[in-house]
């Protein structure tokens, strides 16, 4: 049972925060109904702030709302989860232009680069991407654009889980850090065509590692229906 001092603002984002770890380590999948009772069970609590952290979600773009079923963990297609990474490959590559042109913020730089060591230490994917989607937040705060920052901060949630999705195998953990240091190296050498160059590879091969994992699934699927 949570603690009572605990109000219902606070209730919200605890079972909000729950939900959503419970979609990116997969415990939750597209279209699975979120009953309302289970955690009011778990934490001994009425439905309303359940129901505060299901709207907040709903916000975040990890909910959806169906008639006659509820609330489900809202499902993407294939290409809106493409869309979703050009998006932010588009808006990081109009982040660097705005680097490149008024300078890089040196102080900002000195927070990407003490996520470094987190990340070369996270001990689950989901831990990585967290950081890994910190990391990336923090470039485009560098643009001073409160354009840009609102258009990537909507992408959020999802683009989380996107990213979560990409670091199944450790190999592509170790090349994403990789890139993250060559990154830091040229924003400090004020080299921003090489940053960029690196930066389209980094999200290219995001893409690419997500449309195998989509291939891989439908092929289970398929599989799976004796097709």
């Amino acid at each position: 049972m949570v603690n009572r001092l605990l109000d219902n603002n606070s209730l919200s984002k605890l079972i909000a925060e729950k939900i959503t770890e419970q979609i990116l380590t997969g415990e939750l999948q597209p279209g699975e109904k979120i009953a309302e009772t289970t955690y009011a069970e778990e934490y001994g609590i009425s439905r309303a702030p359940i129901r505060e952290a299901l709207y907040l979600l709903t916000i975040d773009g990890l909910v959806e709302r169906i008639p006659r079923k509820g609330a489900v963990v809202k499902g993407y297609s294939d290409l809106e989860m493409y869309d979703l990474m050009e998006i932010r490959k588009m808006l990081e590559n109009l982040a660097i232009k705005r680097i490149s042109e008024q300078g890089c913020d040196f102080s900002i730089i000195e927070k990407m680069e003490a996520l470094l060591p987190l990340m070369e230490k996270a001990t689950s994917r989901e831990q990585y991407a967290n950081l890994n989607h910190q990391f990336h937040s923090l470039l485009i705060d560098m643009t001073k654009s409160e354009v840009i920052i609102n258009m990537y901060s909507r992408l959020g949630l999802p683009l989380l889980t996107l990213q979560t999705m990409s670091f199944m195998e450790e190999r592509y953990i170790s090349k994403s850090l990789h890139d993250h240091q060559l990154i830091i190296e040229m924003l400090k050498q004020g080299d921003f065509d090489k940053t960029k160059s690196i930066l389209d590879k980094h999200n290219n091969d995001v893409i690419m590692r997500i449309k195998n994992a989509f291939a891989k699934k439908k092929k289970r699927n398929k599989n799976s229906q004796g097709g």
